[in-house]
């Protein structure tokens, strides 16, 4: 699984982070979303995917 944000879609609501802390933050200076781990785990997989759907912007892009 290979994970990029595009950041002219995202509008920095958070809840990437809030469903997958281990891959997602939020950039301190404009909130936008910041891929911690492009290439995470299995384990975080149903995360990552969940982050993704519940995206408003469909801003996440993952790469199975």
């Amino acid at each position: 699984m290979k994970i990029t944000v595009d950041h002219d879609k995202c509008c920095a609501s958070g809840q990437c982070a809030m469903l997958a802390p281990d891959v997602f933050e939020q950039r301190a200076d404009d909130g936008l979303a910041m891929v911690l781990h492009a290439e995470p785990a299995p384990s975080l997989y149903g995360a990552v995917r969940e982050a993704a759907a519940y995206c408003p912007t469909a801003a996440i892009q993952v790469e199975e």
